[in-house]
């Protein structure tokens, strides 16, 4: 038996206008909610339940699957648009006035851009391991080693995804094997996967924000309004600290905090931390 709260939370369903859409609750409702928003390839059975844990200690925590991905039906969507529409249409469909969004690495994007399109609906915006829905300048570039497992069809293996989310030192990979241990129960259920024709729009997605210039990247990041938390890893291989540093320049009231030891998966590596720091900045 799993010993967290968040493995044991039911399936939920809700009709929007262009899917069923598949999602979770957990924690105590009332107050603003807290949705989150996931990565590249990623389902709701990815998230890690000691994190939903942690969160729900304190808040309303919702996850769902965008169109066409995981659990939700529907036409994959290949823009940042597409995933920015799925995601309001949800939050629409649960009939919330207002949330707050936490958006992880690709969803930290499209968060981003749901405050711009949306920003009535968007109270506060935690976006981890992310940047701006753009080029940014004196970012490096993704390695090869990146990018081949980006574009690999089943996503990599253990092995690869490890190498993406975590530093090579032994307390980062023993986080990850941590990680890997905690959502075994939600992946051996047997769960739909994140389609080829879905993972291929979000790989197509990606490519068009790399080609995004920064005047543009600019003008979005000074369009949010609301307060922000921007948080990452030092050692993220994949959407770098810099990114995260050059996004608070632009932004109207930011708070940024780095994880030394941690990468693209800092947010389970520092569970306890990170989720003390979401805390006190929605209760700000």
């Amino acid at each position: 038996m799993s010993p967290y709260l968040a493995d044991k939370a039911e399936g939920l369903s809700v009709e929007g206008p262009s899917a069923t859409f598949t999602y979770r609750r957990v924690g105590s409702q009332g107050g603003v909610p807290l949705v989150l928003l996931n990565r590249f390839r990623g389902t709701i059975d990815w998230w890690d339940p000691e994190f939903l844990d942690y969160l729900a200690a304190d808040h309303d925590v919702i996850v769902f699957d965008n169109v066409g991905v995981g659990y939700t039906d529907g036409e994959p969507r290949d823009s940042l648009e597409g995933f920015v529409e799925g995601a309001i249409e949800f939050i629409d469909a649960l009939g919330l006035v207002q949330a707050d969004l936490l958006g992880w690495s690709l969803g930290g994007i499209v968060a981003q851009r749901v405050a711009v399109r949306r920003p009535e609906l968007v109270r506060r915006l935690v976006v981890a391991g992310s940047g701006p829905a753009g080029w940014v300048p004196g970012a490096p570039p993704m390695s090869e080693k990146v990018l081949g497992i980006m574009s690999k069809p089943d996503g990599g293996d253990q092995d690869d995804m490890t190498y993406l989310f975590y530093p090579d030192t032994d307390a980062a990979r023993a986080a990850g094997r941590d990680h890997f241990t905690h959502v075994s129960t939600r992946l051996g259920a047997g769960g739909p996967g994140i389609s080829e024709a879905a993972a291929n729009g979000q790989l197509a997605a990606v490519g068009m924000l790399l080609a995004v210039p920064f005047d543009e990247v600019q003008a979005e990041l000074e369009a949010i309004k609301q307060p922000v938390l921007y948080a990452n890893g030092l050692h993220d291989v994949m959407i770098p600290a810099h990114n995260s540093y050059v996004a608070v320049q632009h932004l109207a009231d930011a708070t940024l905090v780095l994880y030394t030891g941690a990468g693209h998966a800092f947010l389970f590596q520092y569970a306890k931390e990170f989720v003390a720091q979401v805390t006190n900045f929605l209760a700000a």
